[in-house]
């Protein structure tokens, strides 16, 4: 199995439990010098979580 496969294989078990699969995120955001969410691969909710629009 190639690493597509396995990915997919991944992204097929929560698709049959009905989650919603969304792109994937950047490491680093662009245009933020900060690493406060970097290592809890929760960059792309950083505005949510501050309150920003």
């Amino acid at each position: 199995m190639n690493a597509y496969e396995i990915r997919n294989s991944f992204l097929d078990f929560f698709r049959s439990k009905e989650h919603t699969i969304v792109p994937s995120a950047p490491i680093v955001v662009k245009n933020d010098p900060t690493l406060m969410f970097t290592n809890a691969g929760m960059n792309q909710f950083k505005d949510i979580f501050l309150g920003r629009p």
